[in-house]
């Protein structure tokens, strides 16, 4: 089937993060169609939304095709102006805002909420806390404050500890340390002693060997690091310790960090702050 292409804008007033993450996930069943994305965030201005609406209509006149249009403009009047168009529009605000008025029986107040964060300075606050304790805690860098973490994520190198704990911070206010689990430690079959006393703060990971080594391989090529075997022996005993330990884990290989994380929140029940980006 021949690729079609279709140009999409996502509205906000805020950063934009909630349109796109809620467009996208509209739009990823359409794999045969090649969506050209705009993102305009911080509309909050008429001018603004008036540049908005040019740039919609410019595109139907320059493609020929309805362009598609998300938005999560709260302002009636700078929604209204962005609507000014011949583009298939998606208002998740106004489609969701009316049957929750009628289920909660009240009218929804529609002016300029805060609702990214810094509305709310506590909320705010704590997950710049997160963020810097689990930069400052990565990869065992510093184990003087393991036992104030919500969660240790553990694992042998390059299984994604990294990326998963920074994701936990910036979008959940998790403050998410990890750990590297060592050849030494592999082989004495225990814990290192800074995860000591810390066993029901632990999480681990673990990766199919031939994806780690290609990992390791772009990092060390040729080496004992990288080898296969080296990298079979790691994988292996690392979930024997984790059985052994009764360490609750999860295979990253065919998971993306938005998985891995959400995974990890629900298997171990751990607190979420409310999402402020």
């Amino acid at each position: 089937m021949a690729t079609r292409t279709r140009t999409v804008f996502f509205l906000s007033d805020h950063t934009g993060i909630s349109v796109e993450t809620l467009a996208n996930a509209l739009l990823a069943p359409f794999p045969n169609v090649q969506f050209q994305r705009h993102s305009m965030p911080f509309i909050d201005t008429i001018a603004k939304a008036e540049e908005a609406r040019e740039l919609i209509r410019s595109s139907q006149e320059l493609t020929g095709l309805s362009p598609i249009v998300f938005s999560t403009l709260m302002d009636p009047v700078i929604r209204a102006i962005t609507k000014q168009t011949d583009a298939l529009c998606f208002d998740f605000l106004e489609t969701f805002t009316a049957p929750l008025e009628k289920s909660l029986a009240v009218k929804a107040v529609h002016e300029d909420i805060k609702v990214h964060g810094l509305g709310k300075p506590n909320v705010y606050d704590d997950r710049i806390d997160a963020i810097n304790f689990t930069l400052a805690h990565d990869d065992g860098v510093d184990a003087r404050r393991l036992a104030e973490a919500d969660i240790i994520v553990i694992g042998v190198s390059r299984a994604a500890k990294t990326p998963t704990c920074v994701y936990l911070a910036v979008q959940y206010g998790i403050r998410a340390a990890n750990f590297p689990i060592t050849e030494d430690d592999l082989e004495l079959k225990r814990l290192p002693d800074s995860l000591k006393g810390l066993l029901p703060k632990l999480f681990a990971l673990t990766i199919d060997p031939i994806r780690i080594q290609q990992i390791r391989q772009e990092r060390r090529p040729d080496s004992r690091y990288s080898s296969l075997a080296q990298c079979q022996f790691e994988v292996r005993q690392a979930e024997k310790l984790y059985k052994s330990l009764r360490i609750p884990f999860l295979e990253t290989t065919h998971l993306s960090i938005e998985e891995l994380s959400a995974k990890i929140i629900q298997m171990t029940g751990i607190s979420r702050h409310q999402r402020i980006l």
